[in-house]
C-alpha cells in the first residue's frame, strides 16, 4: 500500500492532493494506496472535505522502514516524517523550491513545476483519464487551485492555474466567484482555535541568519478578528518557538480582499527583519505590507536580517 501525504500543518493543497493522487493510483494505475495527514486539516481544508463528500484522511505520526512513499506539495524534509530515510520514497509532486536533503533507494518520478497549486500539475499528469474522476475529487482539485491562488489574486498564479481551475468549475457547474466567497468565509473562521493553533496552522520553518523561524501565515477576509487577538498571539509566540525548535515565529496575517499583509512585531528582531525584507519603517507593533500576499514569492525569498 501506497502511503501518498503531503507537508505537516496541512492547508487546503496539502489536504487535496494526497487524496486526489491516491484516487489516480487506485483507479487508473490499479496500484493501491492511501491518502494520509500529518496533522488535522485547517478550517478551509475540512469545509473543502464536506463540501464534496470526501473522508478525511488518517493523520499518522510517521513512517517505517520499508514503507512505499509518495509525497506531495512538499520536497522539505523539515515538513516531512522524521523516520523518512528508512521508507522507499517513489514520487514526488510539488511546485516549491527545490530544498534538497530527501534522499531515496532507487530512481523516482519527480514533478516540480512553476505553477502556483500541487493540484493544477495532478491535472496534467492524470491527462485524459481526468473524464474518469469523480465529482469530489474534480471538487479537491478546483477548492485547492482556488485557494493557493487566493482566487487568482497570488502572484504565484499562472494563466495555466486559471484555465485549469475554470475548467473544472466549468464541469462541476460552480460559479467560482461564489464558491471562494464560501471557502473563503471557512479559512476565515478560527474561533474554535487557541493561540498556539493559530501561529502553526499554516507554517513553514526558515533559516536566517544562523536562526530558525516558524514563518506563519493566515489568510482571511476578516483580518479584523485577528488583529484583535494580536496581543494574545504575540505573547504566544516564544512558548510556540520553544516547543517547536525555533528561535523567533513571525505572523503575517493576510487580508484576501485588500490585497496586503500586517506583520506582527513582537520585538525589535522582528522589527529589524521587518524593516531590511520590506524596506519599511516599523513604529508599532504591526505593520501593514501592501501587495504582499505569497509566502512563497514576496515574504520567503525577501527575508533579511
Amino acid at each position: 500500500m501506497i502511503k501518498v501525504f503531503g507537508h505537516t500543518s496541512p492547508d487546503t493543497d496539502s489536504t487535496g492532493s494526497p487524496i486526489i493522487w491516491a484516487w489516480y493510483l487506485n483507479e487508473v494505475r490499479k496500484t493501491p494506496a492511501v491518502a494520509l495527514l500529518q496533522g488535522e486539516p485547517n478550517t478551509e481544508a475540512a469545509w473543502m472535505l464536506n463540501r464534496w463528500n470526501l473522508a478525511k484522511p488518517e493523520i499518522f505520526a510517521d513512517v517505517t522502514a520499508g514503507d512505499k512513499c509518495v509525497i506531495v506539495d512538499t520536497n522539505n524534509p523539515a515538513e516531512l516524517p522524521a523516520s523518512l530515510a528508512e521508507a522507499d520514497v517513489i514520487e514526488i509532486i510539488d511546485h516549491h523550491m527545490l530544498a534538497g536533503g530527501i534522499k531515496t533507494r532507487a530512481p523516482i518520478n519527480i514533478t516540480i513545476r512553476p505553477l502556483a497549486c500541487t493540484a493544477t500539475i495532478m491535472y496534467d499528469l492524470i491527462g485524459d483519464d481526468i473524464a474518469r474522476a469523480p465529482e469530489g475529487i474534480k471538487g479537491a482539485m478546483l477548492t485547492c487551485i482556488l485557494s493557493d491562488t487566493l482566487e487568482f489574486r497570488s502572484p504565484t498564479t499562472t494563466p495555466h492555474d486559471r484555465a485549469v481551475a475554470e475548467k473544472l468549475a466549468a464541469d462541476l457547474g460552480v460559479t467560482i466567484s461564489e464558491f471562494a466567497s464560501e471557502m473563503f468565509a471557512a479559512k476565515s473562521d478560527v474561533s474554535a482555535f487557541g493561540d498556539d493553533a493559530l501561529l502553526r496552522m499554516d507554517s513553514k520553518e526558515y533559516e536566517l541568519g544562523g536562526k530558525q523561524l516558524r514563518v506563519s501565515v493566515l489568510e482571511t477576509t476578516a483580518p479584523q478578528v485577528l488583529l484583535d487577538r494580536k496581543a494574545a498571539l504575540m505573547a504566544a509566540m516564544p512558548a510556540v518557538a520553544a516547543a517547536d525548535g525555533a528561535d523567533q515565529v513571525l505572523l503575517f496575517i493576510v487580508d484576501i480582499l485588500r490585497e496586503e499583509a500586517t506583520l506582527l512585531v513582537p520585538n525589535d528582531y522582528v522589527k529589524q527583519v521587518a524593516e531590511r525584507s520590506f524596506a519599511v519603517t516599523v513604529t508599532g507593533d504591526t505593520v501593514v505590507l501592501p501587495g504582499v500576499m505569497s509566502r512563497k514569492k514576496q515574504i520567503i525569498p525577501v527575508l533579511a536580517v
